[in-house]
């Protein structure tokens, strides 16, 4: 193991390796990258941190493109300029004049090697001048002179255009730029809504229908919109943007190093788009029937005619409170809330399917792991933080369908406010007497919803258990967590069932917390040696 100016160094071996192989070992080596305390490198390279290593070299004012450097990573045939061949050479090089020397050899006879084997299988005819022009152009792209030939490392000017691709930019949301961004959206985004409802007065609205008990219909008591996303939506999107950044950067890298499979982006990507029709339903299904439609059908058209077959609610106070708010400002409002609710429920179902392809990523890099009997320690270490946010995600998942059906039932009962309404139940079943309340013959569409939510919750929960399979000292927190996902959905089930659900809905959330802030469940204190992940 040797080091220089703390950095792990590799020193060249001249094996006749090209310029593809020799670039995919040292970059799942680690050769470059800064060492720890005992002497081992810091992971694999990645393209973004490749990319931004070489452009924090002094000498290069001009940096490098990501694109250029995610080519070296790719199986194409692509291979690199004599400019970059310099400062790759000082990153392997660690800085060391000598090592740079040697490493700038070496990757200039690998790229010879990768220009002779790729003419090599173009085979040109004897006699050609087509041929003999083409082998000229590759010969001459090697000094960099041409941008042209296969084996340069430049994006051309001229390129293919791709089709628009919603699979592509779905994930691009959730693979790039800081963990914050989408749940800080997402909350600025409520935090939005919460001050047009207080500027418009329907934050806090009460109505008497019938010259009955005074209901509490204002938008600031609705837990579907407020602590749904408020906490359990940012929630969501910040769990599932984590575990992707780390397998798109880290253990995917490790993983397929050790299992010999396609490393790089390029290997999920293929993954992610291989069902552009998913991503295109549900976008469809998300903006089109629960954004558009169904703002016209259970918003609009009630306030335009006067009522409906909804239970009233701050969406449509104007119907029942019109000194409190006009038709135009709540159908304006409405509007606004609808299509901000519909884009945050995209993005929750799109982070789903990423956790799925995920899982099946995982699934097939832990299979060729295990084939070649490399690495099993890494596989697990990798599937349990995996695993552990994944379930972080479920709970809140399935915490965000319960706030959907609590508002959704609470809607059509006569108890004055949703929080009366759980304090009488839990009374109810402890002193043992009727809670007195009545149901009211409404259509509620969000029960439906959120057993959708619910759904493809579990599935995406269950999926990925099952591909990622048995981990050593994994099967009790394994058993924990699916406990604590059955015992939230039977709470969700139970809402509103039978007095005396808010004991078992208690008793499932404060459950729920405790998943979120210790995903082992206490289980991880048992757990000793490297085994142990910190969460």
């Amino acid at each position: 193991m040797l080091t220089k100016n703390k950095k792990f160094f590799v020193p060249p071996s001249g094996d006749g390796r090209d310029f593809k192989a020799l670039f995919k070992h040292l970059a799942a080596a680690g050769a470059g990258r800064p060492v720890d305390e005992n002497g081992f490198p810091q992971g694999p390279w990645t393209p973004d941190l490749l990319a931004e290593a070489i452009s924090q070299i002094d000498a290069n004012r001009a940096g490098v493109d990501l694109r250029t450097v995610q080519l070296w990573f790719q199986d194409n045939d692509k291979g690199i300029s004599p400019d970059n061949i310099r400062w790759l050479a000082r990153i392997f090089g660690c800085d060391d004049p000598e090592a740079t020397s040697a490493w700038q050899a070496e990757l200039t006879a690998s790229q010879g090697r990768l220009i002779a084997q790729r003419r090599k299988r173009r085979k040109p005819l004897a006699g050609s001048e087509q041929e003999v022009g083409t082998s000229e152009k590759e010969a001459v792209a090697v000094d960099g002179t041409i941008a042209t030939d296969a084996t340069d490392d430049r994006v051309p000017e001229k390129q293919s255009v791709k089709g628009f691709s919603l699979a592509q930019k779905s994930e691009a949301i959730f693979g790039r730029g800081s963990f914050l961004d989408l749940p800080a959206l997402v909350f600025a985004g409520a935090v939005a809504l919460g001050f047009m409802s207080l500027f418009l007065g329907v934050h806090s609205v009460a109505y008497a229908e019938g010259g009955g008990v005074p209901k509490q219909v204002g938008f600031l008591w609705a837990p579907n919109w407020t602590l749904l996303f408020m906490i359990f939506m940012p929630l969501f999107l910040a769990f599932s943007r984590e575990v992707l950044g780390y397998w798109k950067n880290e253990g995917r890298a490790q993983l397929a190093a050790a299992s010999g499979g396609a490393g790089g982006d390029e290997g999920w990507m293929k993954k992610v788009e291989a069902s552009p029709l998913t991503y295109w339903a549900v976008f469809l299904v998300c903006v089109g029937f629960a954004g558009i439609f169904q703002w016209i059908s259970v918003r609009l058209i009630p306030l335009l005619d006067g009522g409906g077959d909804y239970a009233v609610d701050w969406g449509s106070a104007a119907i029942l409170r019109p000194d409190v708010i006009s038709v135009a400002e709540e159908a304006t409002l409405t509007g606004f809330a609808y299509i901000y609710m519909s884009l945050c429920f995209y993005l929750f179902f799109v982070g789903n399917i990423l956790l799925y392809t995920l899982a099946y990523d995982y699934g097939d890099l832990r299979k060729l792991a295990d084939n070649t009997g490399r690495l099993s320690a890494l596989a697990g270490s990798a599937g349990e933080r995996i695993m552990r946010v994944i379930f972080r995600c479920t709970l809140s998942g399935v915490l965000i369908a319960i706030c959907m059906k609590l508002q959704s039932i609470y809607l059509v009962i006569n108890s004055p406010n949703i929080l009366q309404w759980i304090i009488q139940d839990f009374l109810s079943s402890v002193i043992g007497r009727d809670t007195g309340v009545s149901w009211q013959d409404y259509s509620t569409p969000n029960q439906y919803t959120s057993l959708v939510v619910v759904l493809v919750t579990c599935f995406t929960f269950f999926y990925a258990s099952t591909r990622i399979g048995a981990i050593p000292g994994y099967g009790t927190a394994r058993m924990r967590m699916a406990a604590a996902v059955v015992l939230l959905v039977a709470a969700y089930l139970t809402i509103g069932a039978f007095n005396g659900f808010s004991i078992l809905l208690c008793i499932s959330v404060l459950f729920a917390i405790c998943g979120l802030l210790d995903p082992w469940l206490g289980t991880r204190r048992k757990r000793t040696g490297e085994s142990a992940i910190v969460s």
